[in-house]
């Protein structure tokens, strides 16, 4: 990656990575890992009915905008991008909140299936490339209020 890149993945950084809040809110996703943290605005998909239209139809999405699917117990999860009009990276994680799998850049209208593995239930969709620019991975953990605060890798009282 040249200078001017570095600087551009930087800008972006300091764009979508604004400081975390402590407290959780429900539009709000926080991540963290060794990469640092960051946190989206998301619009919650927690029924059946908003699940299966996610945001097929959108013409675009704000930088640090996502969806967050909630899934009423872990199981196995598996994604495609049938009348989605963006690109999206698809973050995959466990009743704890923390990422076991990341798919970058899934293109859209494509019906390819995206396994996201087995014992998931909360998947963040956000802008297809933001994974690779903030360095979000596997092990790095959500943060919301849906997650189950008994269990939670990083509950909502934690700075």
């Amino acid at each position: 990656m040249g200078r001017g890149q570095r600087l551009i993945a930087f800008a972006l950084l300091v764009l979508c990575a604004a400081p975390v809040g402590a407290a959780c809110d429900r539009d709000r996703v926080d991540l963290r890992g060794d990469w640092g943290e960051a946190e989206f605005r998301v619009e919650v998909a927690d029924s059946h009915q908003a699940r299966a239209r996610g945001l097929m139809f959108r013409e675009d999405l704000a930088r640090s905008a996502g969806m967050l699917f909630v899934y009423e117990r872990p199981q196995a999860l598996t994604f495609w991008m049938k009348n989605t009009l963006i690109p999206l990276d698809i973050i995959f994680a466990d009743a704890q909140g923390v990422v076991r799998y990341v798919h970058e850049n899934a293109q859209p209208q494509d019906l390819t299936h995206i396994s996201g593995g087995r014992n998931l239930q909360y998947v963040l969709e956000i802008n297809g490339g933001m994974t690779s620019i903030l360095g979000i991975d596997v092990g790095s953990e959500l943060r919301h209020p849906a997650i189950a605060q008994d269990i939670a890798a990083w509950g909502c009282s934690e700075e």
